[in-house]
């Protein structure tokens, strides 16, 4: 039942598709033959397009966005609806709403001059992005390891995967984006460029204080700044070997579904596991592999 309904709410999202296409054919023969369809951070047009380009770019963008986001909402709960499913849902249509009101403060920007009043959209991606992230932590936490006593009697040896340079690099963005709000007039835009700051600042604590990595007598804990992002039951380990990691696969906690990589550099200790893949990032994987050894010893 959950499963048809969040279905069938995905199916829903397409509406946007029509909607951003009626919003020009509507007035299409009021519109100018060019069209404004950028613009800077005060409201004002900076660039151009003829009828036929905008329509087909702003219907183009949301097709390509319907796209992206059902194939990943469906990949991602293909074995289970949890919370996580419905507040990305609930993201998706934000943002497909946001880029339905874009085209029509277009629109209305060419056929009355009406500035575009993008203010509220600022604050609410960020935010929505923060929540987002939120239930993802939350939801997706899996319970500790089944313990016979203490944690200090049954860890092995705890590792430490950061990645300090990464860190250092997200500062020198954050610096980037403090200069930029520095010169920016809109109060709305400062403060959604806040926001989106202190999503970098926890990417950088998080980059700065790496992945640890608890080596148990019963299987392996994976934690990041005191949460634990996943528990591996020393039963599910089926085997593991060191692999080279491309940097095109992307940093930190990487992959969807059951696959799940925990990198900030170029080495991994690759983990297959009943319930998915998991890759463990580190400057020296060959330690990794002898904690690993250790774990199935016993």
């Amino acid at each position: 039942m959950h499963r048809r309904l969040f279905q069938f709410a995905v199916v829903l999202l397409w509406l946007a598709l029509p909607l951003v296409a009626v919003q020009y054919t509507q007035v299409w023969d009021q519109l100018p033959f060019r069209v404004a369809t950028h613009f800077n951070a005060a409201g004002q047009a900076n660039g151009w397009m003829t009828r036929v380009e905008a329509v087909d770019f702003g219907v183009g963008f949301v097709a390509f966005l319907l796209v992206i986001f059902t194939a990943l909402l469906l990949y991602n709960a293909r074995n289970r609806v949890d919370a996580f499913s419905w507040a990305a849902l609930g993201f998706c249509a934000l943002v497909l709403g946001v880029m339905v009101e874009v085209n029509r403060g277009i629109v209305n920007y060419n056929l009355h001059d009406s500035p575009l009043q993008l203010g509220g959209m600022l604050i609410a991606l960020p935010i929505a992005a923060i929540l987002l992230i939120a239930v993802y932590v939350v939801s997706r936490r899996e319970p500790a390891l089944a313990s016979s006593g203490p944690l200090s009697a049954d860890l092995l040896v705890e590792e430490t995967h950061s990645g300090r340079s990464m860190a250092l690099f997200i500062f020198l963005a954050l610096i980037g984006l403090v200069i930029t709000a520095s010169m920016v007039a809109a109060p709305a835009l400062r403060l959604s460029l806040a926001l989106v700051g202190l999503i970098g600042l926890a990417t950088m604590a998080a980059a700065w204080s790496g992945f640890q990595y608890h080596f148990l007598r019963h299987g392996l804990e994976i934690r990041a700044l005191g949460f634990r992002l996943r528990s591996i039951p020393r039963q599910q380990i089926q085997s593991y070997a060191i692999e080279p990691w491309s940097a095109l696969r992307g940093y930190g906690i990487r992959g969807v579904g059951n696959s799940r990589a925990y990198v900030w550099g170029n080495k991994v200790v690759h983990i297959k596991t009943l319930n998915g893949d998991i890759f463990l990032g580190h400057s020296d994987p060959q330690r990794i592999v002898r904690d690993l050894d250790r774990v199935m010893s016993h």
